[in-house]
């Protein structure tokens, strides 16, 4: 298991906890600013997460709670709707983020969708400043298309830690197997929310539950590459 840096408001990150192979720009996640010429401080307490393939590092809060960050996939609620916008939750603790009625593939005052309350929206938070208004869209708007977002029907959301999001994003490479494993064996579709959410579908509630324990479960308890193997092995023997 690797050593967990965990630094305070106004501390530098340490060399060594930076990406190990860095090609061009390093950037930075949450919970980070550069300050000139080479300095990278936190704004929070957290602890340092790097992605060394996408030259990436960011802080994982402490709180387990998650705070928008533009660029961000997760899974919104509507809750509801005014004259031009979905008013949506993200979590809990967090005030609504705003999603245009016409931010969708091909949405239009006619096809736009009719959405409500309690509804799901794989979204992309497409404006996340400090002080004002979490702004998300249902598609990817610099190429006009959906790539995966858009409502969500049917399934069942379960609920995780940010931080294991961000590592079942990552697949195998954020040490969790899971999704590719039961995708060996079982077809279902499913869409992680860096906000704490994991929406499955497999066309049958049982299965689909059964993995969303596999995942809840590897969460809470911590599992390693091992307990995921061992658990993965016995829930794919009961789904079969």
């Amino acid at each position: 298991m690797s050593h967990t840096t965990i630094i305070l408001p106004g501390e530098p990150v340490p060399s060594d906890a930076l990406p190990k192979s860095r090609k061009g720009t390093l950037t930075l996640g949450p919970g980070l600013r550069h300050i000139p010429p080479t300095s990278i401080t936190a704004t929070t307490l957290g602890s340092v997460s790097v992605d060394n393939k996408k030259s990436a590092v960011w802080l994982e809060g402490t709180n387990g709670r998650y705070q928008p960050s533009t660029g961000d996939l997760v899974i919104a609620q509507v809750h509801h709707s005014s004259t031009d916008v979905f008013h949506c939750a993200l979590t809990p603790q967090t005030p609504y983020a705003l999603l245009g009625q016409l931010a969708f593939e091909g949405a239009s005052k006619k096809s736009r969708p009719q959405l409500v309350s309690g509804d799901l929206v794989y979204a992309r938070v497409s404006r996340a400043v400090k002080g004002e208004d979490v702004e998300l869209e249902g598609f990817n708007s610099a190429t006009g298309k959906s790539e995966g977002m858009g409502q969500l029907k049917g399934g069942m959301v379960f609920e995780i830690s940010p931080a294991f999001a961000r590592r079942l994003m990552m697949g195998k490479k954020g040490g969790v197997g899971i999704l590719e494993g039961v995708g060996e064996k079982i077809r279902f579709e499913v869409a992680v929310g860096r906000n704490g959410r994991v929406w499955v579908d497999s066309g049958n509630v049982k299965t689909t539950a059964s993995i969303g324990k596999l995942l809840t479960d590897s969460d809470e308890k911590a599992w390693g590459e091992e307990d995921q193997e061992k658990a993965l092995k016995k829930a794919l023997k009961d789904m079969s």
